[in-house]
């Protein structure tokens, strides 16, 4: 009888001292000596995952500039109103997936002016798209901006301030009042190739002076304007 008590009372000590042992490192862990298991797990995880994530938004990153969509500034004046200096707007590669540029369409193309005029392959392109990603190469502004205002087959002039396309007059309400433009002989657009023109005809460098533009050289079609944000909106 004496045995069975002092092993009971035996067990109640040990008992509470197990759970004393139990608060402490619970005292502990909320006062930060102690970092609970599973708190620690995830920070560790969370560190060896963060390297492909990061790499993962890279990469798709580059894939969407290279294939679908790419965001512009607007360095110069050529364009107003429709697009003022530092505008920025968003131009989608793919518009012409399945049929060219269209009269009106707002295009973005690589500029005449570039000495190297060969082309790009699709992995240079890539390539290219990852050192700009990575700040190693600093992005191109020699991309030019403009509108279409005739395709290939197309006869255009100017006469009396006016653009006269296939022999009549175009309507052109993109155009602030007062644009002036020099009288122009009449000129056939060759096939594959699009006449383009900013909108700001006083003060633009376009077909005029560097002649029709290869199709092959758009780079896409400008569709919307994302900053500023007041002037927000659809091209």
């Amino acid at each position: 009888m004496t045995d069975r008590i002092s092993r009971t009372t035996s067990e109640q000590y040990g008992g509470a001292g197990a759970a004393s042992h139990t608060d402490e490192r619970a005292v502990d862990a909320l006062e930060g000596h102690t970092e609970p298991p599973e708190r620690s797990g995830t920070w560790s995880r969370f560190w060896r995952e963060l390297p492909g994530v990061l790499g993962l938004s890279v990469l798709l990153a580059v894939l969407l500039k290279t294939f679908l969509i790419q965001a512009f500034f607007i360095p110069s004046p050529s364009m107003i109103p429709t697009l003022e200096i530092d505008d920025r707007v968003l131009v989608s590669k793919i518009s012409y997936s399945f049929g060219g540029p269209e009269r009106g369409d707002v295009i973005v193309f690589d500029s005449p002016y570039l000495a190297d005029d060969r082309p790009e392959s699709l992995w240079q392109k890539v390539v290219r798209n990852l050192r700009e990603a990575f700040g190693v190469q600093t992005a191109s502004i020699e991309d030019l901006i403009k509108r279409v205002v005739a395709v290939g087959g197309d006869r255009i002039e100017i006469r009396s301030n006016r653009l006269i396309l296939n022999g009549a007059p175009l309507e052109e309400p993109y155009l602030e009042p007062g644009a002036r433009m020099r009288d122009m002989a009449p000129i056939y657009v060759p096939d594959g190739h699009l006449w383009v023109m900013g909108d700001n005809r006083n003060n633009s460098q376009d077909s005029r002076r560097f002649g029709p533009v290869p199709v092959d050289e758009v780079v896409g079609r400008a569709f919307v304007r994302i900053w500023p944000l007041s002037r927000w909106g659809g091209l």
